[in-house]
């Protein structure tokens, strides 16, 4: 039976990760978003908002926040068939949430005009 071994929340101004984009073009994307994530976009910025509150969650969740070798790519949020996000984990991130006794990550995401939100929840065997 899996008990759930951590959560994190996050809520993120869609206008600031708009104002970002826009400052800062490639150079943001590119340092925060994987490839896929860019690509699913379409550069809306409610989307990559929501990517955005994911990743923050998921450092919360870990509770190092982003220290210690964590990127911000090491922590993807993609589509399934279903439309469903899911969460994929890879370097650092995976390793600190699979020591944790992680092994299955829920994630929601939820957008209401100027802001999206993002919840996790880590289920697992604690160690």
């Amino acid at each position: 039976m899996e008990n759930i071994v951590s959560i994190g929340t996050d809520l993120v101004s869609i206008d600031r990760i708009r104002e970002l984009t826009e400052k800062y073009g490639n150079r943001f994307l590119e340092r925060i978003y994987t490839r896929r994530e860019i690509a699913e976009s379409s550069l809306s910025p409610a989307y990559l908002s929501g990517r955005f509150a994911v990743k923050e969650a998921v450092l919360k969740a870990m509770g190092t926040g982003l220290s210690s070798g964590l990127n911000w790519r090491d922590v993807e949020t993609i589509r399934m068939p279903s439309g469903a996000p899911t969460v994929c984990l890879y370097g650092e991130a995976a390793r600190r949430v699979s020591a944790m006794g992680s092994g299955r990550i829920m994630v929601s995401i939820s957008h209401e005009r100027a802001y999206a939100l993002a919840f996790v929840v880590f289920l697992g065997e604690s160690p």
